[in-house]
């Protein structure tokens, strides 16, 4: 199949904008019923209900003793994948690591005009989960992009979960469990997973927060418990959104646009945008080529005819105008000085500069995260990060100085909200911070105090 061929501004393509666009929401009453009724399962029956949803939706039969990957497994898992697989895995994480030791966020605390010390204390999260997918194959990478910035964030228990497989262990993921620092791992996945993670289960503790990619139910279950942990992001189907001039290489963006439609949901989304209308047609006859050959042809082929795109633009601007609008996960800049482009772009997961960055170096090596904000979430939301597993607690101290210039302004806004306790609360400190008496407790101390917080 030849991918369609469409001029901004015409009917035909705002029609295509339109769907593009309404993958920000739709009807989940379905899948939101189905999954209230798991996590109730899981709340009420805990690993008994993960044991039987596994063999129902993974045809796969546990125990509560392999319920959990022992850290043998994982660590003979090391030794029992290629020695190029291993050595692979070991470059992309430690150049994860390296890139999100720089995202971290530090401590602060400081002394304003009026006497007063603040600050905010930054602090990482006890435990998390990291769900990591299973579906089609094994996504080791997952687990990197997941686990190593809470551990770069210092989280002192990563816990994660993933679906097992009814042809056997996915090697490649339990070493890259071990290469990343996963302190548990169990067998399970789904919305039932992420009720273990939350809710907890005889064998599984409840965690703090609930990182990962994942399916429709996997999306609702995270929604769901929102509340009793913390979520990332709402992960939906993949997307790539490529901005060419006349001067690109149409076989490389072809391949960039098969790249990130072949992950088989048939819900991704592969658009080009260029001001040539030559180039349109011949990414369009490179995509159509290629097909021939590739192994997750029929998949490819369901995402773009739903969500596929060659769209011929006036200019660059408008094609920047329009990147903005979508909010793309990938966005790539296969133009002339790129660099000189990106102050344009308001709304992307992530951006790759030049014909020689396709959205695949981002995915496995660069560093940066490959879990990125989808369905136009890329307007408000961020990659992640070791940033996600760290918490904040802010720090307040006054003293007398501060009472005294402060304290009056407080008590006003108090009463101008209604808020008569609040007013009197703060006034006691006022008196004692002035010398009127007024602050006194009781035992007569409270002036003192306050003098020792000078």
């Amino acid at each position: 199949m030849r991918p369609r061929i469409l001029k901004s501004q015409t009917p035909e393509f705002k029609k295509f904008l339109a769907a593009i666009l309404a993958r920000r929401g739709g009807d989940s009453v379905g899948v939101d019923q189905a999954v209230s009724k798991i996590i109730a399962d899981v709340r009420k029956r805990g690993d008994r209900a993960l044991i039987e949803l596994t063999a129902k939706f993974d045809h796969v039969k546990l125990t509560p003793a392999t319920l959990r990957v022992t850290p043998a497994e994982r660590h003979s898992a090391i030794n029992r994948i290629p020695a190029d697989d291993r050595r692979a895995l070991e470059l992309a994480a430690e150049r994860i690591a390296e890139f999100h030791r720089r995202t971290m966020e530090e401590s602060f605390i400081y002394r304003d005009k009026s006497g007063m010390r603040l600050g905010q204390m930054v602090q990482p999260m006890r435990r998390v989960g990291i769900y990591v997918p299973g579906g089609l194959g094994a996504y080791p990478s997952s687990v990197l992009m997941n686990a190593i910035p809470a551990k770069v964030a210092g989280v002192a228990e990563i816990v994660m979960v993933s679906p097992p497989s009814s042809e056997g262990e996915r090697l490649a993921v339990l070493a890259a469990a071990e290469i990343a620092g996963v302190d548990e791992f169990y067998r399970v996945g789904g919305a039932h997973a992420v009720a273990a993670l939350a809710y907890g289960t005889e064998s599984i503790k409840p965690v703090d927060k609930i990182v990962g990619p994942g399916n429709a139910y996997v999306q609702a279950a995270k929604r769901m418990v929102y509340g009793v942990a913390d979520i990332d992001k709402m992960a939906g189907p993949s997307e790539v959104l490529v901005i060419a001039d006349n001067r690109a290489h149409p076989e490389w963006i072809a391949a960039d646009l098969i790249a990130q439609a072949e992950h088989g949901s048939g819900d991704e989304a592969a658009m080009l945008l260029t001001p040539s209308a030559s180039m349109a047609q011949r990414v369009a006859e490179a995509v159509e080529t290629a097909l021939k050959t590739l192994p997750r042809a029929r998949q490819v082929e369901a995402a773009l005819v739903k969500r596929g795109a060659m769209v011929v633009v006036n200019d660059l601007n408008e094609a920047f105008d329009l990147a903005n609008q979508i909010g793309p996960e990938h966005l790539e800049l296969d133009v002339r000085n790129p660099s000189r482009w990106l102050p344009k772009v308001k709304a992307a997961g992530a951006v790759f500069l030049g014909p020689l960055t396709p959205a695949p170096l981002g995915d496995y090596l660069a560093g940066p995260n490959h879990v990125l904000p989808t369905g136009g979430a890329a307007r408000f939301a961020s990659p992640l990060g070791a940033y996600d597993f760290l918490k904040r607690t802010s720090i307040i101290e006054a003293s007398m100085g501060a009472i005294a210039a402060l304290g009056p302004t407080v008590a006003h806004l108090a009463r101008m909200e209604g808020f008569e306790g609040h007013a009197r609360a703060m006034e006691l400190r006022n008196g004692a911070a002035n010398g009127t008496g007024a602050g006194r407790s009781r035992n007569g101390k409270a002036k003192n105090q306050l003098a020792k917080s000078r």
